[in-house]
């Protein structure tokens, strides 16, 4: 599959600003997307050389979420394939705020949690 370089400018592009918009360092966010902060210099700079997989992490972990349409088959395409559209919104469960992680399931206790014993409650 082919990606035009536009495409991935425009994807970069919107990835920094996200990242500045959630008032976020790069090494801040690598720490919250599971991947490095040189990764994240180089997909706002060189997004054509970015592993698909690290890239994908870094958009989850920013609390955004790419869905490709269009994916089509082209005959006149050198590899038969293109993406006719790329679009990258927020996903309404998942953020950064106030320069903390927010995640409304991750503050619900798992069900098979055990409560530890205070001092002061010893049987």
């Amino acid at each position: 599959m082919q990606i035009e370089s536009s495409l991935l400018n425009d994807l970069a592009n919107a990835l920094k600003a996200e990242r500045k918009l959630q008032k976020l360092s790069r090494e801040e966010a690598a720490s919250v997307c599971g991947v490095s902060a040189s990764f994240i210099r180089d997909v706002e700079a060189n997004p054509e050389n970015c592993s698909l997989g690290k890239l994908v992490r870094l958009i989850g972990g920013l609390g955004l979420s790419l869905d490709v349409a269009g994916l089509q088959v082209n005959a006149n395409s050198k590899y038969h394939q293109g993406v006719r559209q790329a679009k990258m919104s927020r996903r309404p469960d998942f953020g950064v705020s106030g320069g903390q992680l927010v995640n409304p399931r991750a503050t619900q206790q798992p069900s098979d949690a055990v409560p530890s014993k205070s001092k002061g409650n010893q049987s």
